[in-house]
């Protein structure tokens, strides 16, 4: 996820990508990855660039939304599914496989609570 809280800021504050990652001790490419959201931006390099350009780490801190899973995957339509999407198109297979193990399931539930009612009558 773009950190655009982040960008916004640095821009205000008249800071380069050099700058920042100078600051860091990382290249301007590395940087810029952070700030794509491509690499992590680890919780004490918040710390240093709020420092830097003088503001509260809540004012440039962006979490990922739902700190969900960042790999995508492909369902069976071909249809690439990523974490910043609100929907998930999960193939039929998978629905019907997991729709089977939650009937056992509630099979077993069902046996085990007719096996208590028999032990508790006894």
């Amino acid at each position: 996820m773009i950190k655009e809280k982040l960008i916004r800021m640095r821009k205000e504050k008249k800071f380069s990508q050099q700058d920042i990652a100078e600051h860091l001790n990382i290249s301007q490419t590395q940087y810029l990855r952070k700030e794509k959201g491509e690499v992590e931006i680890k919780d004490d390099e918040w710390e240093r660039i709020a420092k830097l350009l003088d503001v509260e780490v809540e004012d440039i801190k962006q979490f990922d939304s739902d700190n969900s899973i960042s790999q995508n995957f492909e369902n069976n339509t071909g249809n690439y599914i990523g974490s910043n999407n609100v929907y998930c198109n999960v193939p039929e297979y998978l629905l019907e496989n997991q729709q089977e193990y939650i009937n056992m399931l509630k099979k077993e539930i069902q046996e085990l609570k007719e096996k208590i009612i028999k032990l508790e009558q006894r």
